[in-house]
């Protein structure tokens, strides 16, 4: 990461970026980006591209391991994925995603969960889906950073009836107010995930911590998507979702190399003298 990008997010040049500056570009009305990563080339790549949050998240599910949603994926999966990352940079803040089935118990399977993504995996936060003040409170007492997530989440969607925008009529209320038991509980920031744009705003400007959009519309603090639907590598799997903008197309990209390399591989082109000892 350039010195300019790390002095823009208020972190000492060789510092990791922490939540104290997050909240420094909330108060001063900054927007940041926080994107997905798995693996440590684009973990490294993304470091060094100056994004300041890099989320391992139980997305992994659906463009890693070929689940058909986020459920499968457990701890034990996406502590390897995490430490990796933390591995691959030097100044993004790494989330780790607790994965279903490892929180939802109690407050102390929450503990014990974040704390493995802490140990285990040397993150420097965790996040959670729903509004659960009271794991997020008991989390947070133990000294690890939370960043809650509200809206549309994954891990419900049988319950909530699919992929479906949260937060209309009658509904933004109790949103909202989940927004704000999320900010009382201590969560440093929080995710807002398929939510009506007034709603999204109305939500950011109420809350003192920053908010963090998918689909969410323009007016929260910072936005995160998926790497793979970020760079155009997402291949089959449906549509890709109305709030993602592809700025690349590394699908086509990869393909083209891999039909290449067949092709002089087939026709005897490759290797040459110049890759042989």
């Amino acid at each position: 990461m350039s010195d300019a990008v790390g002095s823009l997010y208020g972190a000492p040049v060789g510092q990791r970026i922490r939540t104290r500056h997050l909240q420094q570009l909330k108060d001063r009305g900054e927007k940041w980006a926080m994107l997905t990563s798995y693996d440590q080339y684009t973990a490294r790549l993304f470091d060094e591209a100056g994004i300041p949050v890099l989320l391992v998240g139980d997305s992994a599910a659906n463009n890693v391991f070929g689940y058909e949603t986020t459920l499968p994926v457990t701890t034990d999966e996406l502590i390897p994925m995490a430490r990796a990352v933390v591995r691959a940079t030097s100044r993004a803040l790494v989330v780790g995603d607790l994965a279903f089935g490892s929180y939802e118990e109690g407050p102390a399977q929450a503990i014990r969960t974040s704390v493995r993504f802490m140990k285990e995996a040397q993150v420097h936060a965790v996040k959670l889906e729903g509004a659960r003040p009271l794991l997020i409170e008991a989390i947070v007492s133990t000294g690890i950073p939370v960043m809650a997530h509200i809206g549309f989440t994954p891990q419900s969607e049988h319950q909530i009836g699919g992929y479906r925008v949260q937060g209309r009529g009658e509904d933004a209320k109790h949103l909202i107010e989940a927004a704000h038991s999320c900010q009382e509980a201590g969560a440093f920031a929080i995710v807002l995930e398929m939510v009506p744009a007034a709603v999204a705003a109305q939500i950011t400007s109420e809350l003192g911590i920053p908010t963090i959009g998918i689909g969410a519309g323009p007016d929260c603090d910072a936005q995160v998507l998926v790497w793979q639907d970020m760079a155009g590598l997402r291949v089959g799997g449906g549509p890709v979702p109305r709030f993602v903008k592809k700025y690349a197309d590394l699908a086509t990209t990869l393909s083209d190399a891999a039909k290449t390399y067949a092709a002089e591989v087939r026709d005897g082109v490759f290797p040459t003298q110049d890759h042989s000892f």
